[in-house]
């Protein structure tokens, strides 16, 4: 995973602040640890980053404190959201049977030119046209 480009999903994050999810937290605290090492910056789209804040706040972390959070994010390469995205989201969930949330995280993948998706939503060791995903909680 060294050189390839990755794209993480909300829920690997939200392990890596969720101090109470356990063995799931370790392992994701010490995979951001390695991507925030890599030359090449790790993505995420305006949707990660949306569901990251919400998800942070709804589980007790403070407004300004998820605030925080995604503005560190940001320094990540991020793959914005707009009309092509959307369609490029709807042609994945059909073409692939995914919810419009998921064929969204695996259009701005797409578009990113990620070879790897971090996540565990999707099918671990599945290529999904080009992004193979990753449960690195596995």
């Amino acid at each position: 995973m060294a050189d390839e480009g990755v794209f993480v999903d909300t829920n690997i994050l939200v392990y890596a602040h969720d101090v109470d999810a356990g063995e799931r937290h370790d392992k994701a605290a010490d995979l951001m640890g390695e991507l925030w090492a890599r030359e090449t910056p790790p993505t995420v789209s305006v949707q990660v980053l949306q569901e990251l804040y919400v998800t942070l706040a709804r589980k007790g972390v403070s407004r300004r404190d998820a605030a925080a959070i995604v503005h560190d994010y940001e320094r990540w390469d991020v793959i914005a959201n707009d009309v092509a995205l959307l369609e490029a989201g709807i042609e994945a969930c059909e073409r692939f049977r995914l919810s419009l949330w998921d064929g969204m995280i695996l259009a701005a993948a797409l578009r990113a030119g990620a070879l790897v998706l971090l996540s565990e939503d999707f099918q671990h060791g599945r290529d999904y046209g080009g992004v193979k995903v990753q449960n690195p909680l596995i």
